[in-house]
């Protein structure tokens, strides 16, 4: 049996961190704040929300993908698991800092990160 590796699941939430309300990003499934960029350890596969940490996950890094935009790296202060999360820097509703990936991308890579 397949099982899926993306479930769309775009829903407006609070941001765990800052507070700030997040939109839908109407495309696909956002899963960060885009004026803070952290996230909520929620997922196993992109969208299922099947995580039973639910630990804050700090943005550590970014790196800029030719093809994807900008790629965050975060770690959850939970259980320190890292996950990489496409960023929506381009889009329509509450697109993400710009200047916080610019400043993101400026921070090494976590040893055995790969790309």
């Amino acid at each position: 049996m397949e099982t899926k590796r993306f479930t769309k699941n775009d829903e407006g939430f609070v941001c765990g961190h800052c507070g700030r309300e997040v939109k839908p990003l109407r495309r696909t499934s956002r899963n960060h704040c885009p004026h803070c960029l952290w996230s909520l350890h929620a997922d196993e596969l992109p969208g299922d929300r099947a995580n039973d940490c639910r630990g804050l996950m700090e943005p550590i890094a970014a790196v800029p993908d030719p093809r994807k935009g900008y790629i965050i790296i975060h770690r959850c202060v939970k259980c320190g698991e890292i996950r990489r999360c496409k960023a929506a820097h381009d889009a329509e509703c509450q697109p993400d800092d710009r200047n916080l990936l610019i400043e993101l991308t400026s921070r090494p890579l976590p040893p055995g990160v790969k790309l």
